[in-house]
């Protein structure tokens, strides 16, 4: 990136997405799309006719789609966003070098976007950061502050038959509002007005690093606002110049519950939130059930709040707000109480926290698990087993299939087996199953009345077909 032009001759050139409907990639070519940019792409699971309907809104929002045999890379001027982890022997990526195209990954696009806003606001951790990005978005444009936001989830308070893959809003360049990642170690690019920091635990990187990483992160940002409930992030809290905390434990944090206040139902929640800056409290009603969203609710207030919005009308817009796409998601419930839930759980603390807001209320629990790749598997693997044998009780049952693989040279001689057997070792009932569609076959035979079904994986947009599909099959 030495060479890189300035931003205005940047977004002044054509991009080209390889890759352009993945989580992360889609939103930033819909913001820049937004600001006039040219905007192509390209994308293995367009040629391969996944997710037609998906590619099928792109294009009907005005963007040239190209197949992923590097035709659709053609000048010089051209800038390729391309993940960093993106193999050369990619059409579109050996193209570009042999035309000497400059090459962003998504990270340091969106981390240009961000910088040169009037303010961004991030939002970092290890899980929740989707949730409180859309959020924390939701709360600005309901008080009319118009932030555009970069999320890798769908907000379902955004989408229109025109946008149905809502994962940006394109508002003004006074305010972006962003989740920043730790997973690559990108978040090191981002310099934030208000640094939010959720929990610090065990993902893609050593609890050293995140430290490391999160500690730097809160020196960056004008304002932080921290997790008091979170040890590992409070821990880093002198690192802050300026600190906004929130917690629901923890007496000393600013933003706060009144204790005793929580009514939790199955699908919502409410509280009496506490701004101990002035001693005033405001009745929270949440459609989103579990004490981590009530956390992430907290966070977004507290985000709000150092953007200068009344913590009263932070919880106000709350209460409209719809959640997000795969973010415990209902599918449905059929005639016979079964209800399907599709959900993004993929490292132990997300399917950890999905899995007691399930067990919270009675009811069986019936787990299906695609792993995102066989690297993550085993990576996490050890900690995934112990969290659903720890999680789920006798009567439950978690199903693993083979883990997703698009192509490429990873080792895939581990797979979800040594899972399945460390799940049985711990006490726990698990299952394998290689293929998906059995898998489908097989919770369809097992489902009875008043069972949870929840459909639990990242990195793989059909997972929620699959759970509608399955849906439709219940009694």
């Amino acid at each position: 990136m030495s060479d890189m032009p300035t931003p205005d001759e940047l977004f002044a050139r054509p991009f080209f997405f390889c890759g352009i409907g993945g989580s992360g990639m889609l939103p930033l070519a819909q913001i820049l799309k937004g600001r006039g940019c040219t905007v192509e792409g390209s994308d293995r699971s367009y040629d391969q006719g996944r997710m037609p309907e998906k590619f099928a809104a792109l294009e009907n929002q005005g963007f040239t789609l190209h197949p992923q045999d590097g035709s659709g890379m053609v000048s010089a001027e051209q800038i390729l966003v391309a993940s960093a982890a993106i193999e050369d022997s990619v059409p579109e990526v050996s193209r570009a070098n042999e035309l000497g195209c400059l090459r962003l990954t998504r990270a340091e696009l969106n981390s240009i976007l961000f910088n040169t806003s009037g303010a961004g606001l991030a939002v970092a951790g290890t899980s929740g950061k989707s949730t409180v990005t859309g959020m924390l978005g939701w709360i600005l444009h309901a008080c009319g502050r118009e932030p555009t936001i970069m999320n890798g989830a769908v907000m379902k308070d955004f989408v229109s038959p025109e946008r149905p893959f809502a994962s940006a809003v394109i508002g003004g360049q006074s305010l972006y509002v962003s989740e920043v990642d730790e997973s690559d170690g990108s978040i090191a690019l981002y310099r934030p007005a208000v640094g939010v920091l959720l929990n610090v635990s065990l993902d893609h990187k050593s609890m050293e690093e995140l430290r490391q990483l999160f500690g730097d992160y809160l020196s960056r940002s004008r304002i932080s606002v921290i997790n008091a409930d979170d040890e590992e992030a409070l821990a880093l809290l002198p690192h802050a110049k300026e600190v906004v905390t929130f917690g629901i434990d923890q007496e000393k944090a600013q933003i706060g519950v009144v204790p005793g206040s929580i009514a939790e139902g199955p699908m919502r929640q409410a509280a009496l939130i506490v701004d101990r800056h002035d001693g005033s409290q405001h009745p929270l009603t949440l459609h989103l059930p579990g004490r981590h969203n009530l956390s992430n609710a907290l966070a977004a207030i507290a985000g709000a709040a150092a953007a200068s919005i009344p913590v009263g009308k932070a919880v106000e817009a709350l209460a409209a707000f719809a959640g997000l796409a795969r973010r415990f998601d209902i599918v449905g419930t059929s005639p016979s109480a079964i209800t399907v839930i599709d959900d993004f759980g993929h490292n132990p603390e997300k399917c950890a926290a999905t899995l007691r807001t399930l067990k919270a209320h009675p009811g069986r629990v019936l787990a299906f698990f695609q792993p995102h790749g066989y690297g993550p598997l085993r990576q996490m693997g050890d900690e995934l087993a112990e969290t659903f044998a720890s999680e789920l009780d006798e009567g439950d049952t978690v199903i693993l299939c083979d883990p997703v693989y698009f192509g490429g040279t990873v080792d895939r001689s581990e797979g979800s087996e040594r899972i399945v057997g460390l799940i049985e070792q711990a006490g726990g009932n698990a299952e394998y199953i290689p293929s998906r569609d059995a898998v489908g076959d097989r919770l369809a035979e097992m489902a009875r009345p008043a069972d949870r079904i929840v459909i639990m994986g990242a990195r793989d947009d059909t997972l929620s077909s699959f759970a509608r599909d399955l849906f439709s099959r219940l009694p």
